[in-house]
């Protein structure tokens, strides 16, 4: 029997990466999916799922589709944005774009569909190793993500039981994102091959990788799972800050 089936989900972002394998994966276990992003419907979005033109930022967009798709049982707050800067290079353009997204974003998300939700509804965040350890140049983009950690735990204490809420902190996972980061580097070669080296996986993670997560996380099998942050990295953060491919 498909874990999923008979549940309705929202996933924002779901136009690619991430969420566009949260979508897959739902789909595949039998949840009704409807997702959202800020231009026009994919041509390669599968029959049956439903689209949204929208930025999470805006809080009254968000209400009124949020009216619009009535209850669900899963939220994956998906969406969000990076800007590789420093705190002093950062703009106030920055911040309202990465802030906006991702910190703002979720909070007006969650703010709307937690009364919508049903008994026993879950909410999947998706944080970052980057809200708890800092990748360089990238202050904005890890502050959000921490706000991300910080919001999930207060909306598992304040929403339980009837709501569950918990986050998946992905590491390093085969995105655009993950190739604006090596671009940063002096040598974007040398950084990927010691990234892949610092991995007890030696692999990057995948899209699917997640998803299997957040399709554990919406099914009735995680009904004891709250407030918690769990790491997706291939055993990135575990590992000593010596390059094992030296030794």
């Amino acid at each position: 029997m498909m874990r999923l089936a008979g549940k309705r989900a929202f996933v924002t972002g779901g136009r690619q990466g991430i969420g566009r394998g949260i979508v897959d994966a739902f789909i595949s276990e039998g949840s009704r999916v409807i997702t959202c992003g800020r231009g026009p419907r994919p041509a390669d979005l599968p029959n049956g799922v439903g689209w949204f033109e929208l930025d999470v930022a805006h809080a009254l967009d968000v209400q009124s589709v949020c009216d619009e798709i009535g209850p669900i049982d899963t939220l994956v707050n998906n969406a969000g944005v990076q800007v590789e800067k420093t705190v002093v290079d950062s703009t106030d353009s920055d911040w309202d774009l990465v802030m906006g997204a991702n910190a703002r974003g979720v909070f007006n998300v969650c703010r709307a569909f937690i009364p919508q939700m049903t008994t026993g509804g879950s909410i999947i965040n998706i944080g970052s190793i980057s809200g708890s350890v800092a990748d360089p140049s990238m202050a904005l983009y890890n502050a959000s993500k921490a706000f991300v950690h910080g919001l999930t735990r207060s909306i598992a204490v304040d929403h339980g039981p009837g709501v569950r809420c918990n986050a998946i902190c992905p590491g390093w996972i085969e995105t655009g994102m993950l190739e604006a980061g090596f671009d940063l580097a002096q040598d974007p070669a040398k950084a990927r091959a010691d990234a892949l080296a610092r991995h007890a996986t030696r692999r990057f993670g995948k899209p699917a990788d997640v998803a299997s997560m957040a399709v554990w996380l919406a099914s009735d099998e995680a009904d004891f799972a709250t407030g918690q942050l769990f790491t997706i990295d291939g055993g990135m953060t575990s590992a000593s800050p010596l390059n094992p491919g030296l030794f």
